[in-house]
């Protein structure tokens, strides 16, 4: 008789005993697959949020002068003629190494019109890019704008000059109809008037002309460092700087949500050890009889041990399929409760392999010392249990 034979005939014979050890492994297994899928779920969606709260790298034209400006407070200066970006230049940053890092791209352009007899601030923007930036830009009404006639204007300027929704305002000569106003963010675009990044440039005469570009770049494990000299490498005339705390904040964030992940999934897997050794335990107890006649036929020591663990082998990968399924199915039921419009990250299959590695290693450790206990079971003693 084969050893393998042996081992399928005591799980068929044992079936409420195994059942209860394969258990033991299908909640532990299931429980960190479903930590682990809801986890990627979270870290893919708390990465596509983050990407949205803003710029984390800012290129702007490199200038020997310092600022003079400090909390929105301008103390002057002298103003010397800045170098601007060429517009075609821009399709060179999604050269570097690690382009496929970059999210959004933003370049605007940036200069004075005069409305009413006063200097505003013009902001020419690819609507598209810079809305998907700016995500805390809401508009008091009306909609942004879809042609290139038409204009947003900044809380500020908008109570300043007593322009409403639907009016037409002139820019240096030239109307544009106020598409939506925005809240008050509190940032700089409350005092401009944005517009249209091709409208702008005809608008100031800086055509294919751009003043600065925000970048928004952000993955788990980026090396933001490094693609900011990248970056600067190929445009050595803009000075490129990362917005690290963001940067940091972003993955600190993360990391909490895999560190308490890990932290269960440990104390999971040391109970699913318990039960599978307290269980092993159990049935070679009750098995002392059949093993003391293996013995006494010839089985040698080694020939035991293969016994119980063939059977811990074919328990564990009979666990590891079952939990990962059943983990996969409460992870798809639970994230959208989890996250709010939160969508299943889809089946791992690299995880499920892990996982099925992870249920027959548990299975087979656990089991180690009740076959090692099996094996050196006495002969004459087990008999004389008959």
């Amino acid at each position: 008789m084969k050893l393998h034979n042996i081992s399928f005939g005591n799980i068929k014979r044992r079936k409420g005993k195994m059942l209860f050890l394969v258990l033991g492994l299908v909640i532990g297994i299931s429980t960190i697959v479903t930590l682990l899928s809801i986890t990627q779920s979270m870290t893919k969606n708390i990465e596509a949020r983050l990407n949205q709260f803003g710029a984390n790298i800012i290129m702007v034209p490199k200038t020997e002068n310092l600022s003079l400006n400090y909390g929105g407070i301008d103390v002057g200066g002298v103003s010397y003629e800045i170098q601007e970006f060429e517009q075609t230049k821009l399709a060179d940053i999604k050269t570097i190494k690690n382009h496929k890092n970059l999210s959004i791209i933003a370049p605007k352009v940036l200069g004075p019109v005069q409305v009413l007899d006063k200097n505003v601030l013009l902001m020419g923007v690819v609507f598209e890019q810079e809305l998907s930036l700016k995500t805390w830009w809401h508009k008091s009404g009306g909609a942004f704008p879809e042609k290139e006639d038409e204009v947003i204007l900044g809380s500020q300027v908008a109570t300043l000059f007593g322009f409403k929704i639907g009016d037409t305002i002139d820019l240096s000569g030239m109307p544009f109809k106020v598409s939506t106003i925005l809240n008050p963010t509190g940032a700089s675009e409350d005092d401009a008037i944005i517009a249209s990044l091709n409208a702008a440039q005809k608008l100031l005469g800086k055509q294919g002309k751009i003043s600065m570009v925000e970048i928004s770049a952000f993955c788990q494990g980026c090396p933001i460092s490094e693609m900011t000299l990248q970056i600067a490498e190929k445009f050595p005339n803009a000075k490129v700087t990362a917005m690290k705390q963001a940067v940091m904040a972003k993955m600190q964030s993360i990391d909490m949500f895999k560190s308490f992940s890990l932290g269960v999934s440990i104390i999971v897997i040391l109970i699913g050890s318990l039960l599978v050794l307290v269980t092993m335990m159990g049935s070679v107890n009750e098995r002392t009889r059949e093993i003391g006649i293996f013995r006494a036929i010839g089985f040698r020591r080694g020939h035991v041990m293969q016994i119980i663990l063939l059977e811990a082998l074919l328990l564990g990968v009979i666990g590891g399929i079952l939990g990962f399924g059943i983990g996969n199915l409460i992870a798809w039921g639970i994230i959208p409760v989890v996250i709010k419009d939160g969508v299943f990250a889809g089946i791992n299959l690299n995880l499920g392999l892990v996982s099925i590695l992870m249920a027959v290693a548990l299975s087979l450790l656990a089991s180690l010392y009740p076959a090692f206990k099996a094996s050196n079971l006495d002969p004459s003693e087990a008999l004389r249990a008959l």
